[in-house]
């Protein structure tokens, strides 16, 4: 979704600072995988985590592998040339975005006890019970979730769908990284409010570097 101009900060900061630092628990010294590195939330997650200290590989294509670097990715995977499951091995946390085999792919790479949180889904029944869904909703999550929580589980891994919530306390923390210039927001394009449909088929075009910004002014 387009990031609209009046808004200090992007809702892929805060998704990026759930996932990683409310979910995963990222440390210095771990590794993680984040897909889609030059997307609005990958370009946040990157620098994100390596301010924390961790190893960050990232999968992208073969156009955006110098924007990801600069960001601080150390391992960049193009998609359309390598399969980052042949690549990489032993990561604690991975940040999925993309499509269902790219998502069962992902836990591959992570060793016992790591974590594949999604932002794509498929929803849990976590999710579920988070925002106060009725035992019949609760269900139909569990079940649409089954298949890769259980792969999970044999792997001795864990799954876990991530929607992004408001909270003001973490937006002042991202604010402050940005504001010391150690997060980088990354802005492709720049459409007025009247093109508002042409920003949201750019971005589901999938050739947005970063965020799309829709200008109210």
């Amino acid at each position: 979704m387009p990031w609209r101009s009046n808004q200090k900060h992007s809702p892929f900061g805060l998704t990026a600072w759930q996932a990683l630092i409310e979910r995963a628990h990222l440390k210095k010294g771990q590794k993680v995988l984040i897909h889609a590195g030059s997307g609005g939330v990958g370009t946040f997650a990157i620098q994100l985590a390596k301010h924390i200290g961790a190893t960050v590989a990232t999968t992208t294509s073969a156009g955006n592998v110098d924007l990801v670097r600069n960001l601080g990715a150390d391992i960049v995977i193009d998609y359309k040339n390598e399969d980052f499951a042949h690549v990489l091995r032993d990561y604690d946390v991975v940040l999925h975005s993309l499509d269902k085999v790219t998502l069962e792919k992902s836990l591959r790479v992570l060793k016992p006890g790591g974590q594949l949180i999604s932002i794509s889904g498929p929803p849990d029944a976590a999710f579920a019970r988070s925002i106060g869904a009725s035992w019949l909703v609760r269900t139909i999550m569990g079940f649409l979730s089954y298949r890769i929580t259980a792969k999970a589980k044999r792997r001795q891994a864990k799954y876990s769908f991530l929607f992004m919530r408001a909270n003001g306390d973490q937006l002042t923390e991202i604010s402050s990284l940005v504001d010391d210039g150690i997060i980088r927001p990354v802005v492709d394009r720049v459409f007025p409010f009247a093109s508002t449909k042409e920003a949201m088929a750019y971005v589901e075009a999938g050739r947005a570097k970063g965020k799309v910004v829709v200008s109210l002014r």
